[in-house]
């Protein structure tokens, strides 16, 4: 849990994903399209990644990818980022978070 909270704060958009994984994709891809870079982390080829994925469980992430962290603060999911970016507050988000500028 303590690797996980320091990685989800050394970047304004972190993402934990795995890359074989259709919705990691989808949500990686929203953000490049906002015009954010994130840090991502391929839970399936990291050497901890396992131990990762069962921090994400306790975050309250079932399924644990993707799961997004914006600010140093857990967001959630896929369909809590897609609700964020449908009804317009994900783009406030990122620019509290610094992630972009406009």
């Amino acid at each position: 849990m303590d690797r996980v909270a320091k990685l989800a704060s050394q970047k304004a958009v972190v993402i934990f994903s795995k890359s074989s994984c259709c919705m990691c994709h989808a949500i990686k891809r929203l953000f490049y399209e906002q015009g954010v870079s994130p840090a991502i982390y391929e839970l399936d080829k990291d050497a901890r990644g396992k131990e990762m994925e069962w921090a994400l469980r306790r975050f309250g992430c079932n399924p644990p990818v993707p799961t997004v962290f914006i600010g140093g603060e857990f967001v959630g999911s896929a369909n809590t980022i897609l609700t964020l970016h449908l009804n317009g507050s994900l783009k406030s988000l990122l620019k509290n978070a610094g992630a972009i500028w406009l």
